[in-house]
Formats: C-alpha cells, sequence, structure tokens
C-alpha cells in the first residue's frame, strides 16, 4: 500500500485518489461532529470514542506496523499536543452552541486558514482560480452557520463564547491539517504514522473525562451502553476521517 501511494504521487490518478479520500473525509467529519454533539455530553461523548479508538488501533500500532524511530516520536508528539488542543476547544464550543452553528464556523474558518497558511509556510502556491474557490466555499459554509445562529435559542452570552471557542476550532483544524500533512510525508512508512497518530492521539481525552467525573465537573451518562456503542460507532468513523492526512498530491 505505501509503494502505491508513493507509486501515484503527483499523477492524475494521486489527484483522484486524494479528491475521493478528501470527499470521504469530509463526509466523515460531519458524521463525528454531529455523533459527538448528540443527546450526551460532549465530553464523555467525545471521551467514549476515544477510547475505542485507542482499543481498535492499538494492536495495528504495537503488532502490525514498523514501531516510530528517532525524530518520529517527536512529530508524534506534536500530534498530540494539536490534537488535545482541537479536541479541547470543540468540546467548549459544543457545550455552549447548536452544532447547525458550530460546525459551520470551525469548518468555515478552516478551508481558507489552511490555504494561507500552507502558502506562507509550507512554500505551496495557488493560483487566483484556487483561491477564490476556497473563499467562495468558505463563505457559503459560514452562511449557513448565520443563518443557523439568527434562530439560535441558546442564550447569547453562551453562543458567542461557543462561536469564539468554534473560531478557535477552525483555527486548530488549520493547524492540524497541515502538521499532519508534514508529518505523513515525513515519515518513511505513512501507515506508522496513521496507527500510532490514532492510538496516541486517542488516549488524552478518557483520561481527561475520568477526571471531570471524578470531580463532578461532568456528569456521568445515564446510558452507559448506548454511549458505548456511539463511541464505537465514532471510532470507526474516525478510522474514515483520514483524507486530510493521507495525500498523494
Amino acid at each position: 500500500m505505501t509503494e502505491w501511494l508513493q507509486a501515484i504521487e503527483g499523477t492524475p490518478e494521486g489527484a483522484r485518489v486524494a479528491m475521493m479520500l478528501a470527499l470521504t473525509s469530509a463526509f466523515a467529519h460531519a458524521c463525528f461532529g454531529a455523533l459527538q454533539k448528540g443527546q450526551h455530553d460532549p465530553w464523555v461523548t467525545r471521551g467514549s470514542i476515544d477510547a475505542f479508538i485507542a482499543l481498535f488501533s492499538a494492536p495495528v500500532a504495537l503488532f502490525l506496523v514498523p514501531w516510530p524511530q528517532g525524530p518520529e516520536w517527536a512529530i508524534l508528539g506534536g500530534a498530540f499536543i494539536i490534537h488535545f488542543a482541537y479536541k479541547l476547544t470543540m468540546a467548549l464550543a459544543y457545550e455552549r452552541a447548536a452544532f447547525t452553528v458550530v460546525y459551520p464556523v470551525v469548518r468555515g474558518t478552516g478551508p481558507l486558514i489552511t490555504l494561507a497558511f500552507a502558502a506562507l509556510f509550507l512554500g505551496e502556491h495557488y493560483g487566483a482560480v484556487q483561491w477564490f474557490g476556497v473563499a467562495l466555499l468558505s463563505a457559503a459554509i459560514l452562511g449557513i452557520a448565520g443563518v443557523n445562529l439568527r434562530s439560535s435559542p441558546v442564550d447569547p452570552v453562551a453562543l458567542r463564547t461557543g462561536l469564539a471557542w468554534a473560531f478557535a476550532g477552525g483555527m486548530m483544524v488549520a493547524i492540524y491539517t497541515n502538521y499532519d500533512a508534514w508529518g505523513i510525508r515525513f515519515t518513511p512508512d505513512p501507515f506508522t504514522f496513521l496507527a500510532w497518530f490514532f492510538f496516541l492521539t486517542a488516549l488524552d481525552f478518557p483520561a481527561l473525562v475520568a477526571v471531570r467525573l471524578a470531580r463532578g465537573v461532568t456528569r456521568a451518562p445515564p446510558a452507559p451502553l448506548r454511549l458505548a456503542v456511539r463511541g464505537a460507532v465514532g471510532a470507526l468513523i474516525a478510522c474514515n476521517a483520514v483524507g486530510d492526512v493521507v495525500d498523494p498530491h
């Protein structure tokens, strides 16, 4: 699989595969976000999802792919910190505002900031049509958030706080998109990066949620079995949300 991805890099077939992966990833991200914002507390839901991600990815990381070597550990450490910050912003946003407001803001700001970051720091070059297309996409997505914002019954103060966290989430999307793409290209075997990425970045929220439950900050879920099912489904969806990392461009 690694040889095939390297073979199609920079080819028309690689571009088609990248587009397919990106679209699959976008759909998976939307489903994943809806699951986290569902009927359970967003902290507890994310903790359940991450617990199953760690459970599913551990055998692959520990026994099926080469272990990271040298600087690869540092790259994975950076990914751990960045994704933990992203998950914090999303939980704080979902805690205060509706999914139909938060998610479009996160995904509307992410693409444009990602392009700007890649152009400034990673040496990527984009034409006027590409900039216009991404700006139009972001404006359309943010327009959806605006429509939902006007009909939101949430307290205005909580809503403004939720929107601030959602914008921070969009910034973190741009950061992790560029960082993960760089990290997987740096790692000789991309599946080593992916397996260990899923395993390591899924260890934080289960521990955080356990602390929150022990301190009474978060209430225990009323239906643990339903939460576990939601967590398992979310973990499986997360495994398909890698199109913004695996990019044979």
